[in-house]
């Protein structure tokens, strides 16, 4: 008796591809059932494995697809690329040299020693007679400066600090968070002030280094939170099984991965640079030349005026919360969008 040459004897490779075949093809989903080529069986089952929905995404394209429909992160954007570009050409646009005393000659022949409001000068000027306008255009850029840097300064120390906390563990550990408990525990504002106040001469620059100094513990305390969650990690576990140096797994499996939460705190404390900023330039421990004005010192040049006429203090001060609510309406969105727990 011969066997039938279209059906396969039982045991054989042919008999075993035609049932898996067969299986394919009745798990593959209605109107895309697999054939019973090994074509079709692997169409259904690569159709199988497919999420619903489409092709994943990044931590942070999935983050921008929830902002861009977030209104309070739109808002807040908005106002940080306006001042972003504010600062990089207000020199150019100001109407008038934010050190020129252009109406001098009215401080000198009326009682009022601050000329308001006229032609060419919408806001007035200040109390020696220079443009009020193109001092709050040019003064964008220097705020932005001191807060950029000051923020970026902390970030460094604080990445100095808190990847050898984290990265190492144990005594490294306990010593580091040590000096960043001590650090914590002042208030912000008058270690600052402490600081600043121990150079001979205050400058630009030794607002900076204050406020630089202030945020490196925060930066700190939480990279080193985050590198130590990365510490436990599959990735991580399996880069040492393998055998990668130590200092590999720190800085390209670990660091990149526990940047995320810094990189949304940066943006929150850049507005609590720009403010801090601006109280050490109000107490007069900011830059002392008030040719190259700044938000914060105009503030405090303005307070001797403030009772007769308080819009000197008023529109800087406008600047610095308007700005600083910016950075912190994009700093909130970026946490709330990026941490699970919070995401709404």
């Amino acid at each position: 008796m011969t066997e039938n040459p279209r059906r396969p004897i039982p045991g054989t490779p042919r008999h075993k591809k035609e049932r898996i075949d067969a299986l394919a093809a009745s798990s593959a989903p209605e109107g895309g059932a697999a054939t019973a080529s090994g074509g079709g069986t692997t169409t259904a089952l690569r159709e199988a494995g497919r999420v619903a929905g489409g092709e994943g995404v990044s931590l942070w394209m999935s983050a921008w697809r929830r902002l861009r429909h977030d209104w309070v992160f739109l808002v807040g954007a908005a106002i940080v690329v306006l001042f972003v570009l504010l600062a990089i050409i207000a020199p150019f646009i100001a109407p008038h040299d934010p050190a020129g005393r252009v109406l001098i000659d009215q401080v000198h022949r009326q009682s009022n020693p601050v000329p308001g409001p006229q032609p060419g000068h919408p806001l007035g000027a200040d109390y020696l007679g220079r443009d009020l306008l193109s001092r709050l255009m040019v003064g964008a850029r220097q705020t932005l400066i001191v807060g950029v840097l000051a923020t970026l300064g902390g970030l460094f120390g604080g990445m100095a600090l808190g990847t050898l906390a984290g990265a190492f563990g144990g005594w490294v550990d306990s010593v580091v968070m040590r000096v960043v408990d001590v650090l914590l525990s002042i208030p912000s504002l008058l270690m600052a002030f402490s600081i600043a106040a121990m150079f001979r001469s205050p400058s630009q620059w030794t607002v900076i280094l204050a406020i630089a100094i202030v945020q490196v513990p925060v930066f700190a305390r939480l990279l080193r939170g985050s590198m130590l969650a990365q510490r436990h990690s599959d990735h991580v576990l399996a880069a040492r099984a393998l055998g990668v140096r130590k200092g590999t797994i720190v800085f390209r499996h670990m660091l990149p991965n526990a940047m995320g939460p810094v990189i949304v705190q940066a943006t929150l404390v850049l507005a609590t640079a720009i403010i801090d900023a601006a109280a050490l330039s109000f107490l007069g421990l900011g830059n002392p030349d008030d040719r190259a004005p700044e938000w914060g010192q105009m503030l405090g040049n303005a307070q001797s005026y403030f009772d007769s006429h308080p819009h000197l203090a008023v529109y800087p001060a406008l600047c610095i919360i308007v700005v600083a609510l910016g950075f912190t309406l994009v700093g909130e969105s970026l946490r709330e969008s990026l941490d699970p727990k919070s995401r709404r």
